[in-house]
């Protein structure tokens, strides 16, 4: 009787670009509105998605994994004082609510 026979393989994932059908070099994960998604990309859509969310990343603010908004750590400034240097500098800012985050970077940038 022999002994048992192995029979090596090897698998190859290839990768297609979901907008083009090229050969795609990643898979990206994103989420909008509650939802996650993954898109698998070429090197050049990929950085076309970066490039396109870029403004949106670059204001929007960190979630941790269980969904609530990271906090600073760091004191930010008293919101009436950038408010009313804002309005002093004729930076456009609402009487209430949020102020936006380029008028506390412009403020912190004047400090």
């Amino acid at each position: 009787m022999k002994g048992p026979i192995f029979v090596a393989q090897k698998v190859v994932v290839t990768l297609f670009d979901d907008i083009d059908g090229s050969e795609a070099t990643e898979t990206i994960a994103f989420g909008l509105d509650g939802k996650s998604y993954e898109i698998d990309l070429s090197e050049g859509n990929a950085g076309e998605l970066r490039k396109a969310l870029a403004p949106y990343v670059e204001a929007g603010r960190k979630r941790s994994r269980s969904g609530k908004a990271y906090r600073q750590t760091e004191v930010a400034p008293d919101p009436s004082a950038v408010r009313a240097w804002a309005q002093a500098n004729k930076m456009e800012v609402p009487a209430r609510g949020r102020i936006p985050k380029k008028v506390y970077e412009a403020f912190t940038a004047a400090q």
